[in-house]
């Protein structure tokens, strides 16, 4: 009988690795970016999910990642005409990690076309005493749904700052004190808790506390 090799995780080991999550608006200047500390036992949907309460979404709309030449993304009856997709519900991103540093595209609402760099670097062994995922910065508030894409953002944004416009009024009422360069971070922090607390319930079924 062999001993079992001591370089191979455990459950408990793959559970609590954490990787460091940068993700960045693409084409917004100034940058709009978070960077959020994730498990890499958790899928791409919930990585998805992940993305979605750092940047400040709701989640409206249809979504996709791209990793090299593969895209995951939820189940669909058919694909119009898109690549084969894996579905992200079946897929951890510990198993999508390449060494050094992983970069995944990510695309949020097709209509509006919200274009994602999401970066995964410095991979190791979390802390148990904090729960993940867990906020770590950021800067400038996320664009309002359905405002048109990024350039649809700063074209609102030119017509608010222009009284002369005609569109002024409507768009002013539209944004509704709505303030880019401010950052609420509240809002992202409770929504990261809520997926930390369904990953705290799975740590119940996988994490044995160690006899004494």
């Amino acid at each position: 009988m062999t001993a079992r090799s001591t370089d191979r995780p455990t459950a408990t080991d793959s559970f609590l690795q954490i990787a460091r999550l940068r993700i960045e608006l693409e084409d917004s200047d100034p940058p709009i970016w978070r960077l959020v500390e994730v498990p890499t036992s958790v899928t791409l949907k919930v990585l998805h999910d992940i993305v979605q309460a750092a940047m400040g979404w709701f989640d409206y709309h249809l979504w996709e990642m791209r990793i090299d030449d593969q895209t995951y993304g939820l189940p669909m009856e058919d694909d119009w005409g898109t690549a084969p997709r894996k579905i992200a519900a079946r897929i951890r991103l510990r198993d999508v990690l390449a060494p050094g540093a992983t970069t995944i595209a990510y695309s949020y609402d097709f209509g509006d076309d919200w274009q994602h760099t999401l970066t995964l670097s410095d991979v190791r062994q979390g802390d148990p005493a904090l729960a993940y995922p867990r906020f770590i910065g950021g800067e400038r508030e996320c664009p309002p749904e359905d405002c048109g894409g990024i350039s649809g953002f700063y074209e609102m944004l030119e017509i608010r700052s222009d009284p002369t416009h005609e569109q002024h009024i409507e768009i002013n009422d539209w944004l509704d004190g709505y303030d880019p360069d401010e950052l609420d971070i509240l809002p992202i922090e409770a929504g990261l808790a809520r997926i930390a607390v369904r990953r705290n319930a799975a740590a119940k079924r996988i994490i044995k506390p160690k006899a004494t």
